[in-house]
């Protein structure tokens, strides 16, 4: 879609799947601004979010939430207009009936950089604060990793062949988020 003006409502768009049958996501959303729909496996509404990149963030939220995203409905325009976009998200969430759980108590879920401090074992929990910094980044990089295995797991069982690289800096403070 080219324009801001006539932008279709959320049912009105088809389903895509979020992963095709070569294992990648849809690649005709690369460096395209819009606004998208995640649905679960039984096609119920996940999270509904705007980008200046759909494509990068659709992967994001696969890193993120791999259990959730099957399904996608998406649109773009030529021009980023945020204010635009937050009308159109808010008339999709409207049209749904009620908000999505990723655009309301588990928003963090969707948008922010997984935190992997959770996948401490009790031992390294206990010993965590008496670690010297280098010691603590060290740890954090090996709980981060461990992770990272268990996220790329999942999306290897799902067939996912896009590439998937996190941001190794991230990894020292125990966040993983996509580079």
């Amino acid at each position: 879609m080219s324009s801001t003006a006539d932008l279709p409502s959320l049912e009105s768009l088809e389903f895509l799947p979020y992963i095709n049958d070569v294992g990648e996501l849809p690649t005709q959303l690369q460096n395209q601004i819009g606004i998208y729909a995640i649905f679960d496996r039984s096609q119920s509404l996940q999270f509904v979010g705007y980008s200046r990149d759909i494509y990068l963030s659709l992967k994001q939220h696969l890193v993120r939430q791999p259990e959730c995203c099957y399904w996608l409905k998406a649109t773009t325009i030529d021009r980023p207009n945020r204010t635009f976009l937050e009308s159109v998200q808010s008339s999709w969430i409207a049209d749904n009936g009620s908000v999505p759980a990723g655009n309301d108590r588990d928003k963090s879920l969707w948008l922010d950089p997984i935190s992997t401090r959770h996948a401490m074992t009790t031992a390294e929990s206990d010993s965590f604060n008496d670690l010297d910094g280098v010691a603590q980044i060290k740890l954090l990089k090996q709980v981060s990793r461990r992770v990272e295995d268990t996220i790329l797991a999942k999306l290897q069982q799902r067939g996912v062949q896009a590439e998937i690289r996190f941001n190794p800096k991230l990894k020292e403070q125990g966040l993983l988020d996509l580079k």
